[in-house]
């Protein structure tokens, strides 16, 4: 099985195995997921004053959620956790909570 940039091979029928995840590069990692699973985690306005700026508009202190691809990028900032899992589903993406 080759990945879609042809950088690394799996050998024998078991798949991905420990060994098989140490030989990726970092690319190759970060794309691991790609497209389909997007991590949801809780961050502070205040983190996130310096990319949005006053775009948000509520106290450094509030705490809202934020929704990113499985290469970290953000894709989505939102107020309620239910409602980050649930506009995730929407697009038929899995996603996946960390703390």
């Amino acid at each position: 099985m080759r990945n879609d940039k042809e950088e690394f091979e799996l050998e024998g029928p078991s798949g991905w195995g420990t060994q098989d995840l140490r030989h990726l590069t970092p690319e190759v990692f970060a794309n691991v997921g790609m497209p389909n699973i997007v991590y949801v985690r809780e961050v502070l306005a205040g983190e996130l004053a310096g990319d949005l700026g006053s775009e948000i508009g509520v106290p450094a202190d509030t705490k809202l959620y934020a929704v990113h691809a499985a290469n970290g990028d953000r894709m989505a900032v939102l107020d309620n956790r239910e409602a980050a899992f649930a506009g995730a589903r929407q697009y038929d993406l899995e996603p996946l909570s960390v703390h």
